[in-house]
């Protein structure tokens, strides 16, 4: 006689849902529970880590916009007189600025692009790298003695990837006004009065 049965889903982050629709179908005849239920703890770990990770990644390109505000800042500082210059020519504030915001969409695209790319590549091989070190260096990082998994996990996800990049991209872009909008501020007249 048969106590039980137990599904078993591809996506295990959909075992709620699929245990709602199969309660909501069986009219509440039968108990019905999920993994997240009996193992709720790991179930929260998982998602608390899943959500830190994201956090920690944004903070990086948070940084890394920063990186580009102060080059940006180092740049109009450096190239005061030429700001100056190209003012006295006739270059009206707006396009010194949109001089400065093209500077820093290039380099906010090209390391957006670039990082993606690496990222990708490096979650796409992580596994085959660490067993690559591992046999290189003779020593194992995950012992199936000490750990459940005896191999590094990857599991690539698009849509994290998208968000990751969207959002490094916006802030590169965002980074950029300030230093334009101070370029676009140079006065001639004070910044070639020691020239």
């Amino acid at each position: 006689k048969a106590l039980g049965v137990r599904l078993l889903v591809d996506d295990l982050f959909a075992a709620p849902k699929v245990a709602e629709q199969a309660a909501r179908s069986l009219q509440g005849r039968y108990y019905i529970s999920d993994w997240t239920r009996t193992h709720g703890n790991l179930f929260q770990a998982i998602r608390m880590e899943k959500t830190m990770i994201g956090l920690l990644l944004m903070f990086i390109v948070a940084v890394a916009a920063f990186n580009i505000v102060s080059t940006l800042v180092m740049v109009v500082t450096d190239k005061t007189a030429d700001i100056a210059i190209l003012r006295t020519m006739g270059a009206t504030p707006g396009r010194i600025m949109r001089i400065f915001i093209v500077q820093g969409a290039v380099i906010g695209v090209f390391g957006t692009l670039i990082g993606t790319t690496l990222g990708v590549v490096g979650a796409l091989n992580i596994s085959a790298f660490i067993s690559w070190l591992e046999s290189a260096l003779g020593h194992q990082f995950l012992s199936a003695d000490v750990y459940f998994i005896s191999y590094l996990p990857s599991q690539l996800q698009w849509q994290d990837v998208f968000i990751i990049s969207g959002a490094g991209l916006a802030m590169s872009l965002l980074a950029t006004i300030y230093p334009a909008w101070r370029a676009s501020r140079v006065d001639p007249a004070e910044a070639l009065r020691y020239e």
